[in-house]
């Protein structure tokens, strides 16, 4: 008898060692995600080749993580087009995030280039549904702070320390989001900062109970190291602090645990611990001016970074059309259409997501 316990407890153990082997092996080891995430960010070599600027460019901000954007090399510069097959339509349903994910890579791209080769201007050209472009020629020097921040700029997705931002930090911010067609206003009194969170919570709330939101979103979260490095795009769970769970697994976890209740616990925990909030609106609801918006939030994510600060997007007051009146209310702007929400301040550094290959973005 006690040769047998002895025998199926060894067996046991051997099954639940070969259970965790499989799914070390499934969900992969973080130390190769980093690495490559590293690769990934690497400098730019002076003079860069054009793959370079375009790794740098592709660093940007952008919805889901879904890289909608193409690059076009010309000899005077870059065409960077809308990839309508990474759109997002639930969410973005008019493109909105996805032309302000133009404007954010077209911002990189100009500061890697003006900092190591070619200074340029960033223009918008309607045709063939709307292209970004950057033309070389006669143009201001890029911000040296800027381009250095491009590969340590990450959406921080987690509590701060509650710290304030001085005065001289404001203004540096403010300064440096400048961009024509674009207004930015800057939150840091706690009842103004309290009723934007509270527009947040409302608009998790109804996309929490939108079954096509939950399942568009669900599309592109990546639960493990090796799906985000399989498939290098999409929201890695990693980089929100939560721990590694096998593919098949970590959508039913996701149905089955997440709550509006718990999300909107965090994201007032995230709230609460932040020094400020930021909100871009355009002077107009175009495509051009949207691009315009994501310049501007882009510089202003560069210029955080550079000073040592984290940022996070709580867009759910924009996305949730209902509440955007609300929004531009608070800010003192009633009429206009709120485009980006941004909080900031001094938080830790998480895992950097990933981008697929340059070659998979560039066409002829």
């Amino acid at each position: 008898m006690k040769r047998r316990l002895i025998l199926a407890g060894t067996a046991g153990v051997a099954a639940l060692a070969a259970g965790a082997m499989l799914t070390a092996r499934a969900v992969g080891g973080m130390a190769e995600y980093v690495a490559e995430a590293a690769a990934q960010r690497r400098a730019v070599p002076v003079p860069p080749a054009m793959l370079d600027l375009i790794r740098h460019a592709t660093l940007a901000a952008n919805g889901h993580n879904a890289q909608p954007w193409q690059f076009r090399p010309r000899e005077d510069g870059v065409d960077i087009l809308p990839d309508l097959t990474r759109r997002t339509p639930v969410v973005d349903p008019d493109d909105h995030h996805l032309f302000i994910s133009l404007g954010c890579a077209a911002e990189n791209f100009a500061q890697a280039s003006g900092a190591t080769s070619r200074p340029g201007r960033i223009g918008f050209d309607p045709a063939a549904g709307g292209v970004v472009t950057f033309r070389a020629g006669d143009a201001p020097p890029a911000t040296p702070a800027l381009f250095a921040a491009i590969a340590q700029r990450q959406s921080t997705r987690t509590e701060y320390d509650g710290r304030p931002v001085s005065v001289a930090m404001l203004a540096t911010l403010t300064s440096a989001a400048a961009v024509p067609g674009v207004r930015l206003v800057l939150l840091t009194d706690r009842p103004r900062i309290d009723r934007v969170r509270d527009l947040v919570v409302a608009g998790n709330s109804a996309q929490m109970a939108d079954p096509a939101f939950m399942r568009e979103l669900t599309s592109w979260l990546r639960f493990n190291p090796r799906a985000a490095l399989v498939q290098a795009d999409g929201l890695f769970s990693g980089a929100s602090g939560r721990s590694p769970v096998p593919s098949w697994l970590g959508p039913l976890l996701f149905r089955g645990f997440a709550s509006a209740t718990s999300e909107n616990d965090a994201y007032a925990r995230h709230i609460r611990s932040s020094a400020g909030i930021a909100v871009f609106l355009a002077q107009q609801e175009d495509h051009e001016h949207w691009v315009r918006v994501g310049r501007a939030c882009q510089r202003f994510a560069l210029q955080a970074t550079a000073l040592g600060l984290k940022h996070a997007h709580i867009n759910q007051p924009v996305e949730v059309a209902a509440l955007r009146p609300a929004l531009a209310e608070i800010v003192g702007l009633r009429g206009r259409r709120p485009d980006i929400v941004m909080r900031f301040g001094n938080g830790p550094t998480l895992p950097y997501a990933m981008r697929r290959p340059v070659q998979s973005v560039v066409v002829a």
